[in-house]
């Protein structure tokens, strides 16, 4: 009888464990990581029963822990872990990162990454000392918006761009309470390091690095204890200003990208529809087309006229694509390729950030 030849190590799908079963963890990465070839959800750690019914009834094969110290005895053996995601509360995230490196277990960590850039340099450092893996999740690098704005970039169309505009706006008039708006420093709270770690991230991937900083951070709702309605204004190093809004007190609705250009203008309104996707159950690869929009939400390239007169001419939103940053972290842990987003760039963000709290707390432009 012939011998079965041995399985290629590119069929034995990795083992990811998933810290946490919240926003974050139930409505992004589980079903990314389930949605990604050559990944398989494993474990999950959540001590609440709630969240246990609900891993249960979405994945029931998974396990679960309450603990993840479980998780770092599985750094070895047959039934090793081959990555750690970390979705828990942003306290969490440099102890838990910490404590996955240490093991020499890949880890994927939720933004913001920590709370300062010293911080995520150390992180970084300790991946290198021990040869581990080490991204940061910042979805928002595939948002169709985003993705439309780079083509557009690249093509040239904008000719040279002098200012960029980004809204992540919502209408939330009451408090919901909870650890993200939580005025307690160790929890880092607040829309600054919520939603400003997206803008940010995203300006400086597409004009590079800062080197001023000026931000307006403002409690806004009765009871606030941290920022719900912040701007930050950025200098880029090529020349390029970033205007960035990001809010919970936006009666009205700004457009989420005007980017305005020697040559031309493009506005778009209305967010990515991936999370709202995702928030309702549709799944990567099993509900087509993903990413995809109706044509009455493109924005409009032009100049001269408001796009809300139907100036310019449509542009087709490229799809939102979610989905390649876990098949980008797939690829980096077979074939030792690069990290989708590094925890250095995320230093970089945190720079930022840290100088736009100092901005708003003291009244002065940050130079970086």
């Amino acid at each position: 009888m012939n011998a079965t030849a041995p399985a290629s190590p590119r069929a034995t799908p990795l083992r990811v464990g998933l810290i946490g079963y919240g926003l974050a963890g139930s409505v992004f990465h589980a079903p990314l990581v389930a949605a990604t070839d050559g990944l398989v959800l494993d474990t999950v750690v959540t001590s609440d029963p709630s969240r246990q019914e609900q891993v249960l009834a979405e994945f029931p094969d998974v396990r679960i822990t309450t603990s993840p110290d479980e998780l770092w005895k599985r750094a070895d053996g047959a039934e090793a872990l081959d990555l750690v995601v970390i979705a828990s509360p942003n306290r969490t995230h440099v102890p838990l990162a910490t404590a996955a490196l240490t093991a020499g277990i890949a880890v994927v960590v939720d933004k913001p990454l920590a709370a300062t850039a010293a911080e995520a340099r150390e992180l970084a450092a300790l991946a290198e000392r021990t040869g581990t893996f080490l991204s940061v999740f910042q979805n928002r690098r595939w948002d169709n918006d985003f993705l439309t704005v780079r083509r557009l970039l690249a093509d040239g169309d904008l000719g040279e761009v002098q200012r960029f505009e980004s809204r992540f706006e919502r209408w939330r008039p009451q408090l919901k309470g909870g650890w993200r708006e939580s005025g307690a420093p160790e929890e880092i709270g607040g829309l600054l390091y919520d939603l400003g770690s997206h803008v940010v991230d995203q300006a400086l991937v597409l004009f590079g690095p800062a080197v001023r900083v000026y931000a307006e951070a403002d409690a806004r709702r009765p009871g606030a204890e941290t920022d719900d309605d912040t701007f930050i204004a950025l200098t880029h190093a090529n020349g390029v200003r970033s205007h960035l809004y990001v809010s919970a007190t936006t009666a009205q609705l700004g457009p989420r990208f005007r980017v305005l250009g020697s040559r031309a203008g493009y506005v778009k309104y209305g967010l990515d529809p991936q999370e709202g996707a995702l928030r309702d159950g549709l799944r990567p690869g099993a509900d087509a087309p993903w990413g995809e929009e109706p044509e009455h939400l493109w924005g409009r390239l032009g100049s001269g006229e408001s796009p809300l007169t139907g100036a310019g001419t449509p542009v087709r939103t490229a799809p939102g694509d979610y989905p390649a940053y876990y098949a980008a972290v797939a690829a980096a842990l077979r074939d030792g390729g690069p990290a989708p987003v590094t925890a250095y760039e995320a230093a970089h963000c945190l720079e930022v950030l840290e100088a736009a709290r100092t901005s708003s707390r003291d009244g002065v432009v940050v130079e970086l």
